[in-house]
């Protein structure tokens, strides 16, 4: 039986179910993505008399946002789909902007699934860039934050 090696962290891709445009592989490669958590909120219960320790009762999931980095590109799928979302957070009159499906396929060196999660119901809060110094000689790195409903491992 051959042994197990614990797959490695720098090889995924990242697909946006729902936005036009985003199935190129440009628009699926990040250098980093953050936030793949979450966290059992507690409710903590103290009964009368006993001084020893406090019940702790499970309410609900936390999820923190989705951060996403990548090298700046211009004219990109998910950067027109931004800009959707931040225009109809300001008009009330045109509501055309859909929060996105996401899926994060964990890749091994044969460019097979590891393991995938998919991510429901993703909508943007923040865009970002690392600072320009002329001084420091390093590639912009756009930053995109994301709300998500919850998510899902499949495999």
């Amino acid at each position: 039986m051959p042994a197990y090696y614990p797959p490695v962290g720098f090889h995924f891709k990242v697909e946006f179910i729902g936005v036009d445009g985003m199935d190129s592989d440009t628009e699926q490669r990040f250098q980093e993505v953050s936030g793949l958590s979450f966290e059992i909120e507690v409710e903590e219960l103290r009964e009368g008399g006993e001084n020893r320790f406090t019940y702790k009762l499970p309410k609900r999931a936390k999820y923190p946002n989705l951060v996403l980095k990548r090298g700046l590109l211009k004219g990109t799928a998910l950067l027109d789909w931004f800009k959707d979302a931040m225009s109809t957070y300001f008009t009330v009159v045109i509501y055309s902007f859909k929060p996105a499906d996401m899926v994060i396929t964990l890749l091994d060196e044969t460019d097979q699934p590891v393991a995938v999660w998919n991510v429901v119901q993703a909508y943007p809060l923040k865009w970002s860039t690392t600072d320009f110094k002329s001084t420091d000689n390093s590639i912009v790195v756009e930053t995109l934050e994301m709300a998500y409903q919850y998510f899902e491992r499949i495999m």
